[in-house]
């Protein structure tokens, strides 16, 4: 046995390659990493989590700031044989409180300006807490952790695990209901790390500009486990800023990222084709990418945006291709190695073209959710096929289109309509920066079709731009405008809110 992720992770890396981290605009200055720095401090971190009393199979739970250190923390989590549990920076101490009374971990790491607010919740959960923090103001101690960490010596053995063991539990967004804890396993994660290395083309000359969150699967797992496999450097910055996206892309050869990165980008004069002209890959994911940003994107850079899809139970599921046809409003084709199929309601496979569940089975796919076995049997079927909840079609090419998700379908008089279907008509009208599709409840319908629209044109003039480009019982009864759409921390639209501040209009 061995611990197949944090050996397959460094296997082939290059030591005297680089990390460097960017602090915010009030830093004091970059900071480099080599692989060697990755196995001392890791193995020093790792020491630290067996003193504090972690034992193999224990979670750690860790609310910490965007740092290299943050890095070294999960992979000596998984080096000490426990499961890491990231959890969102913004999450309040309420929040946070479900999370460690559901995961129930060992230790429990904040960033020392919180750790007052979080005596309580460790006091009552019998949790040990602990501080740690960055290393960008001299003037800030880093957190007790830290502080522990450096009388550690900078070798450890790292614990033997099996491929399915556990090395991370990731809970959902939770905009539905109770939050899930997706269980990840060495063999989930490595085998992702892997595939997204070969179809993506990554080595050991790339330089990835590293500007996502580390609490969530896209920026911790795709984005940071691909690049260690392949020995490359990653400009670590601590959060997307469009001036220092900018200023670094120049030293970059790939960026992962979400839509929101894009047309941030796209808005900002220094922003040229000269800018991108080192970079060889821009990747886009986490929410749907306007077709509108893809083109535009490809007429200021020269650079097609590789569009992919993927989720927290699952990582990545399909790409565009790297050589090929990416197109636009498409996700692409299944990776190797993943099987996905789109079927109705009865589980029964849909011709293509047509539109039905995204189910996905592979490596790649976590195993449940944690302490939820009705809900981990409701969502894999038996044959291991995961039920993303996804819709989605395939079309006679083989590349995959989402469509939306399965909560968000609106039922109206009988017929079924599609929020994305009824967005890329109004997305496409001119005036139009976005727009967001849900349902709300109506006395004769069912539900009533609501648009909330970024934009600058009148509700009256959209209606008459529907009109012959959407069935009746498509188009919106009331459309509403917005500065900006609700979004979470990964840019993804939270329909869920909207459909709360619009559950009465007419009823």
């Amino acid at each position: 046995m061995t611990n197949t992720l944090y050996d397959g992770l460094l296997s082939g890396t290059v030591p005297e390659r680089a990390f460097a981290e960017i602090p915010g605009k009030a830093g004091i200055g970059s900071r480099w990493y080599t692989y060697a720095h990755i196995e001392q401090v890791s193995a020093r971190f790792a020491a630290t989590l067996v003193a504090r009393g972690v034992r193999p199979g224990d979670r750690v739970a860790a609310q910490v700031p965007k740092s290299i250190e943050g890095l070294m923390l999960y992979l000596a989590t998984v080096r000490a044989g426990a499961v890491f549990l990231p959890l969102n920076t913004d999450y309040t101490a309420a929040e946070v409180d479900y999370f460690i009374g559901d995961a129930e971990p060992k230790l429990f790491l904040c960033d020392p300006a919180s750790l007052d607010g979080y005596i309580g919740l460790a006091e009552k959960h019998r949790v040990y807490l602990d501080s740690f923090g960055v290393w960008r103001d001299p003037q800030v101690s880093a957190g007790t952790f830290f502080d522990f960490a450096a009388s550690q010596s900078g070798t450890f053995e790292t614990v033997p695990r099996a491929p399915d063991d556990l090395a991370a539990i990731l809970y959902t967004s939770g905009t539905t209901g109770r939050s899930k804890g997706a269980m990840l396993s060495h063999r989930n994660l490595l085998s992702n790390a892997l595939t997204l290395a070969k179809v993506w083309h990554f080595t050991d000359d790339d330089v990835l500009l590293h500007a996502l969150p580390i609490y969530h699967t896209h920026g911790l797992f795709v984005a940071s486990n691909t690049v260690i496999r392949t020995g490359g450097q990653m400009i670590f910055l601590p959060k997307f800023d469009t001036e220092q996206v900018v200023r670094h892309m120049q030293n970059a050869t790939a960026m992962m990222g979400v839509p929101t990165f894009y047309t941030r980008l796209l808005a900002h004069d220094g922003f040229t084709e000269d800018t991108a002209k080192h970079m060889r890959l821009f990747t886009s994911g986490s929410a749907p990418l306007l077709a509108q940003t893809h083109h535009e994107f490809e007429e200021r850079t020269g650079h097609r945006i590789l569009e992919r899809y993927g989720m927290t139970e699952t990582n990545m599921n399909t790409s565009n291709p790297y050589d090929g046809e990416r197109r636009a409003g498409t996700v692409g084709f299944p990776l190797p190695g993943v099987e996905l199929r789109i079927v109705d309601d009865s589980g029964v496979p849909v011709a293509p073209g047509d539109i039905g569940t995204i189910e996905v089975r592979g490596d790649n796919v976590c195993s449940g959710y944690w302490r939820m076995p009705d809900k981990t049997k409701e969502e894999m079927r038996a044959d291991g096929f995961f039920i993303t909840g996804d819709l989605g079609m395939q079309d006679e090419d083989g590349y995959v289109q989402i469509v939306g998700r399965g909560k968000d379908l609106i039922i109206s008089g009988g017929f079924n309509v599609y929020p994305k279907e009824v967005e890329a008509v109004i997305d496409a009208l001119p005036g139009v920066t976005e727009s967001a599709v849900i349902g709300a409840p109506h006395p004769d319908f069912g539900e009533g079709v609501v648009a909330v629209v970024v934009g600058d044109l009148d509700e009256q003039t959209i209606m008459d731009a529907l009109e012959d480009k959407l069935a009746k019982f498509k188009r919106p009864k009331c459309i509403f405008f917005a500065g900006e759409l609700p979004r979470n921390t990964m840019g993804k639209v939270q329909k869920n809110i909207l459909r709360e501040t619009h559950k009465n209009l007419f009823v």
